[in-house]
């Protein structure tokens, strides 16, 4: 570093650091609310819960497709309805929804303050965690997830790595005893259940993590599962966990690859990750009927436009950062999910 740069970094770490007021407090706290109430009533409806709306209409011609369409919002606020009372009809519906909403939240939670803790030990000017709500079935699972917002620069790369690997390893941290309590309460349905003929529309792809735990528990795979809130909530937690891992842009795994391997890398590493997300959406939706890669392949093809910036310090990662992020690469292969969701039909 040039003495001018010592200098600032010097008085970077002196600078005094943005702290929440009430009123940005009452603002986060609000959306968390929400953001509960809406995972809340999405953990029992379908995918994750057993509450399924099926429409009846079957439009014939362009007048009835039309009047379907614009009749939507007022089915989906009776449909809302419906799923509230579904949610209060019994003991076990509410529970089964909050089981869900409280697990997947504190999955999220973990993984955000965990970015966000990171930030106040280096200094770094941050928001507390936006929670993200969306309407049941909008979000299928009620919401979009939560993201820190960081506002002042990075002053090393030393600060780039521990902010960005702080939270996909706190979400993993939080979603092992999520997972645990999934396969200590999994129930399973019976043969009867296969001979029946019914097939779900959606189908859920089983990261190595969970593949793990069907092996420690001798899970039969050929028996259906009875839907399980803990189980869905450690499921949401490894996809979000994979997708922040990818090497690209201001992702956490672009930070955690910027902070290793310099600017040079991080930008070949975000196009090839492109390229290759973009060849797997192909490939999942012509073999494996899974359009979930495309939504993936168009995030990445975001973050690889947008520039990394430089910390004031540029000094390599010392060895014990090195084996962390070679642990960080270990989760993400534990979490990934090449075609998360599949189409039956």
């Amino acid at each position: 570093m040039t003495e001018p740069e010592i200098l600032k970094e010097s008085l970077y770490h002196y600078r005094p650091v943005l702290r929440p007021t009430a009123a940005t407090w009452i603002r986060h706290i609000l959306l968390l609310l929400v953001t509960f109430c809406t995972t809340t009533i999405a953990g029992t409806l379908f995918p994750f819960g057993k509450y399924m709306a099926f429409s009846e209409d079957d439009p014939q011609s362009l007048s009835e497709l039309l009047q379907l369409i614009f009749t939507i919002p007022a089915r989906y606020g009776v449909f809302i309805v419906e799923a509230i009372n579904n949610l209060f009809a019994t003991t076990d519906n509410l529970v089964y929804g909050l089981k869900f909403s409280v697990s997947l939240l504190f999955i999220l939670t973990c993984h955000e303050m965990g970015h966000y803790i990171a930030c106040r030990i280096y200094r770094v000017d941050a928001t507390l965690p936006f929670f993200l709500p969306t309407p049941p079935m909008v979000g299928p699972a009620g919401t979009f997830g939560a993201f820190i917002k960081i506002l002042s620069p990075m002053p090393t790369r030393k600060a780039i790595f521990d902010i960005g690997v702080a939270g996909p390893i706190a979400g993993f941290i939080a979603l092992l005893p999520v997972a645990a309590a999934a396969y200590a309460t999994m129930t399973f349905g019976s043969t009867h259940d296969i001979q029946s003929g019914y097939i779900s529309p959606i189908s859920f792809s089983e990261p190595l993590l969970l593949e793990i735990f069907n092996w420690l528990a001798g899970v039969n795979t050929a028996l259906p599962i009875e839907p399980n809130p803990f189980y869905f909530a450690a499921w949401i937690g490894l996809l979000v966990t994979a997708l922040n891992l990818i090497p690209s842009g201001q992702l956490d795994g672009g930070h955690a690859l910027f902070a290793v391997f310099g600017e040079k890398v991080h930008r070949w590493t975000g196009f090839i990750a492109f390229l290759v997300m973009a060849s797997l959406s192909i490939m999942g939706i012509l073999f494996y009927n899974s359009p979930s890669g495309f939504l993936i392949a168009v995030i990445l093809g975001i973050m690889m436009r947008i520039r990394h910036p430089s910390p004031f310090d540029t000094t390599p990662l010392d060895a014990k950062r090195k084996v962390v992020a070679v642990l960080t690469l270990v989760i993400f292969v534990l979490c990934f999910m090449p075609f998360p969701i599949h189409i039956n039909y």
